[in-house]
């Protein structure tokens, strides 16, 4: 990776006013030269950047061939990564939505400047063979990913930011694909997904955001999305570095993250140095089975998210959610929802990287007075090193979607799956990297489902091809 710098002549030192600097935002004395003409810049080597976990803390480097101060550009924090869309931090620190990863976690991307506009694209395709073993299990093939645009420049003395994202699941189809033990949500209006796992909407998300500094190591903003992704659970599972190289969702995905595609969302948080606290109002109802357009409703939920990196390596959150109406299938059926995490990302040697996520989340719905409350955990991790990733997750969850009963929802069952997976890329292109990789996957059944499903072990494995752009 490149880190895009600019060299600044000298400073003057000896006509510094070491007073007025600021010890606690800075490592390093550092005094601003005048305004860069951009229009003049280099821009070829800022086309792939990268933290370097080593320097999180200064917001200036010196140059020691030089003896020059490297300077941030627009969209840029002082050693050449991207700032934060949301507050005075690096923008690795930031993923889905308003979601906060580790601060060492990797970005990748083609980014670029324009005047003042930071520009940035990523995104991968995959074709996937799947089979699902036993009596409920199918084989499809089908085609996920996703591609995103990301354009922020500065606005006062903080960050205007807009996101988009879109994704090729429609064309799956209102069947989604395969997968044992995944349920929740309908594809067709009509019935539910069960053992299958749905297709998300082409527009995953369409955002705009802007952040005020209020100190050296605080800030506020407000994030509106349509769609968007409001202040709930740890970031979306596709973008979690853990496992987001796997291109099977996980069966917790409607305990943790399913609000990532949202109609509607309004944040705002407050952030102080590494601390965040956020409250939103959205849509919490699910897409419904028109895929590929966009849809309005009332704001009428509410979640509120706590985050704390207290490391660079480390990112925690806890959030709570009141979900109005969130089921097309059940009308008037309210949820309430609960949800912490940790995730954890650190170069560990030379090339590689370690990534890790514990979550848990608990779903409580009250129908006909009767309360239930269902719990999930998912625990996942991934180890890159040079063009190989190898990835794995488990998770546990307490379903009452996978028989059908005369109400809504029968009995809990608990169930867990564990998967493992490899892949590996070839570089085609400067950009661009094509991958081939599979996974294995062990379902664990209950005794009381096993005729239902042929096994107390059934089987899953995918293969999968991807187009990336890195």
């Amino acid at each position: 990776m490149v880190h895009a710098t600019m060299s600044q002549p000298q400073a003057d030192h000896s006509t510094m006013d070491h007073a007025a600097m600021d010890h606690d935002a800075m490592d390093h004395a550092t005094m601003q030269p005048p305004a860069a003409d951009h229009a003049q810049m280099d821009h070829s080597s800022m086309d792939h950047m990268q933290m370097d976990p080593s320097q999180m803390d200064h917001p200036a480097t010196q140059d020691p061939d030089m003896g020059a101060m490297r300077m941030p550009m627009p969209g840029m924090s002082h050693d050449g990564a991207m700032r934060g869309a949301f507050g005075p931090y690096r923008g690795t620190r930031e993923s889905s939505g308003t979601a906060w990863q580790p601060d060492a976690s990797m970005h990748e991307g083609l980014h670029a400047m324009r005047g003042d506009w930071m520009l940035m694209a990523h995104g991968a395709l995959n074709m996937v063979y799947d089979h699902q073993s036993g009596k409920r299990g199918d084989t499809g093939t089908f085609a996920s990913g996703m591609l995103m645009g990301m354009a922020q420049r500065p606005l006062g003395n903080g960050t205007l930011q807009f996101k988009a994202m879109l994704s090729p699941d429609p064309l799956m189809g209102p069947r989604g694909y395969p997968l044992l033990l995944a349920s929740g949500e309908t594809a067709n209006g009509v019935e539910r997904l069960v053992d299958r796992q749905h297709p998300h909407d082409f527009f995953m998300e369409l955002a705009a955001s802007v952040s005020q500094n209020i100190g050296a190591k605080s800030s506020v903003f407000v994030y509106a999305g349509l769609p968007g992704e409001p202040a709930f659970g740890p970031p979306a599972f596709m973008h979690r570095e853990a496992i987001m190289d796997s291109p099977e969702a996980p069966i917790t995905h409607h305990w943790l993250d399913s609000t990532h595609i949202s109609m509607g969302v309004l944040t705002a948080g407050v952030v102080v140095d590494r601390a965040k606290l956020e409250v939103s109002r959205f849509n919490a109802r699910e897409p419904d089975q028109h895929r590929w357009n966009i849809e309005t409703g009332a704001l009428d939920s509410t979640a509120v998210r706590a985050s704390w990196n207290p490391t660079a390596s480390l990112a925690l959150q806890g959030s709570w959610g009141n979900f109005k109406d969130p089921e097309q299938l059940e009308p008037g059926v309210n949820q309430k929802r609960l949800s912490a995490s940790a995730l954890y990302a650190r170069e560990v040697a030379p090339g590689v990287m370690v990534a890790g996520t514990l979550a848990w989340g608990r779903k409580s719905i009250d129908h006909d007075g009767e309360q239930t409350n269902d719990d999930a955990f998912a625990a996942e991790a991934s180890l890159k090193h040079g063009e190989w990733t190898v990835f794995g997750r488990g998770e546990t969850t307490e379903n009452r979607e996978l028989v059908e009963s005369a109400g809504a929802h029968g009995p809990a069952y608990t169930v867990s799956k564990m998967s493992l997976g490899v892949v590996r890329d070839f570089k085609v292109a400067q950009h661009l990297s094509l991958g081939a990789g599979g996974l294995f996957a062990v379902n664990f059944i209950p005794d009381s489902l096993r005729d239902a499903y042929g096994s107390n072990h059934p089987l899953g494995a995918m293969a999968f091809v991807r187009l990336k752009l890195d």
